[in-house]
């Protein structure tokens, strides 16, 4: 374990962060409110302990794989902490950890609420809320990696632990050119969908909030009915670019170098497309009946079919009054998330093939046992490694929800509450049915209840292997 060097991305992290809180700070400073000593007083916690981590460069800057793991744990726990500090010391939300929760949920992009009105908040603090968003959305050391040159170590591993998916490429030579590549098409789509609402008639301040929002697939909303009272523009457009913050990245880099034909070819992006319109058309069907025109029925229907798959958590209806058919798709799309390589949560579309056609090859396998047949994806054959690893996640994350809806029963919510309420933390979506549907949240949990889902949700982001890890003997051995 190469402590020094964890030590020192810690701190450079912790640099990286006093730097982010200067938004919000100028935010609360535009609208003149208390809580810019509270962000203030947090820039200046920050700037200290990272100085003070990384003022000595460590001499040997070589990561292995497990120090990826170890140090993107330890990252999102310290910033999650960090994080909560502006409401704490504002007062504004005054319980620990309630504070944590609120945090680890804008920065692992669930947007799962313990706040009854939002619209309490300062302007200040509801910006830092949403932007959380956008930092976790495509990673916190992913944007260290864009930013700063950690030459001479594998620092690919630190991409490989925090990035979503099965299997992680790099894009272009060097980490930090693919670091570079994937947030400029990350910044890129942000500010065009900032574009199209305000062109809309959106007011610039919920532009923004909404866009980090919907780029990090995260939900925080900063009204009390999150989109449900803007326009139906504006909920269009916020549905199509959920979606496409669903897709993974590469196929965007595909098309910006003109690549149309492996774009085409991603079979991930195709089934991605395919749940969604069969989901739309279905639910579309099924809840026409609740309202007057079957183009609104439509509308709640494809916002939140893309709500859910991409694990962004907007509504713009209490679908929890929805018939069951339409309830039980919902909850089917919570498992089976965006793309990998996308700022999307849930168990992501490529490892649902993955399962598939390794379930389909056994069943051939029974009946022609002499038969030697390869997974593959893209053209591609599937590495047997990424297979075991698929299989290995899909027993772990089993594991993790099973005993996550144990615990929390024992705070006396139905089953169907407890269900969905570790579903859509662990799958980082936000709102579930039940006690803590669409038009409910989180706070009526014990403080245990939601520390196992602030577990849940670190988990769900950094896909299950690098919070565990932190709990192994092995792991914390120098060699």
């Amino acid at each position: 374990m190469n402590f020094s060097m964890i030590i020192f991305i810690l701190g450079r992290l912790l640099l990286t962060l006093a730097v982010l809180l200067l938004l919000p700070l100028a935010t609360a400073l535009i609208y003149r409110e208390g809580c810019a000593v509270a962000i203030g007083v947090t820039i200046a916690v920050c700037a200290a302990a990272g100085f003070l981590l990384s003022r000595r460069k460590p001499q040997n800057r070589v990561l292995q794989l497990r120090d990826g793991f170890t140090i993107t744990a330890l990252a999102w726990i310290m910033i999650s902490v960090v994080g909560s500090l502006p409401f704490l010391i504002s007062g504004e939300i005054a319980s620990p950890v309630d504070a944590i929760f609120e945090t680890v949920s804008g920065f692992t992009t669930t947007g799962a609420s313990i706040l009854y009105d939002v619209e309490a908040m300062s302007h200040g603090l509801l910006f830092w809320r949403s932007f959380t968003h956008w930092i976790g959305g495509m990673g916190v050391l992913v944007f260290l990696l864009s930013i700063t040159s950690l030459s001479g170590g594998s620092h690919v591993n630190l991409m490989k632990a925090e990035s979503p998916g099965p299997q992680v490429e790099k894009l272009a030579p060097t980490v930090q050119s693919t670091a570079k590549i994937l947030y400029g098409i990350y910044i890129f789509l942000t500010v065009l969908e900032i574009a199209f609402l305000l062109a809309g008639g959106m007011p610039a301040f919920d532009a923004v909030t909404v866009s980090f929002g919907t780029a990090g697939t995260g939900g925080f909303g900063v009204r009390n009915d999150s989109i449900a009272s803007y326009s139906p523009y504006v909920q269009t457009v916020v549905t199509v670019f959920m979606i496409m913050f669903g897709i993974n990245f590469n196929f965007y880099f595909f098309l910006l170098m003109r690549k149309f034909r492996r774009a085409v070819m991603m079979e991930e992006v195709r089934v991605y497309a395919g749940i969604i319109l069969t989901a739309i058309v279905v639910i579309t069907i099924n809840i026409h009946g609740l309202y007057e025109h079957i183009s609104t029925a439509l509308l709640h229907a494809s916002f939140q079919v893309g709500s859910i798959i991409t694990t962004t958590g907007f509504t713009t209806t209490n679908y929890d009054v929805w018939p069951e058919a339409s309830k039980a798709i919902l909850v089917l799309l919570m498992f089976i998330g965006a793309c990998a390589g996308s700022t999307g949560g849930g168990v992501k579309v490529s490892r649902c093939i993955i399962l598939f056609k390794t379930m389909r090859k056994e069943l051939r396998r029974l009946l022609h046992p002499m038969s030697v047949k390869k997974i593959a994806l893209d053209g591609k054959s599937i590495a047997h490694e990424v297979v075991r690893s698929t299989n290995v996640f899909m027993f772990s994350y089993i594991l993790i929800f099973v005993v996550s809806v144990l615990v929390i029963s024992f705070d006396g919510f139905d089953f169907t509450s407890n269900f969905t309420a570790v579903a859509a933390t662990l799958n980082n979506i936000g709102p579930g049915l039940g006690a803590v549907g669409p038009a409910q949240n989180f706070a009526g949990y014990s403080a245990l209840s939601k520390l196992v889902l602030i577990f849940d949700m670190l988990a769900g982001r950094l896909e299950l292997f690098p919070l565990l890890l932190l709990f192994t003997k092995e792991n914390w051995q120098k060699f």
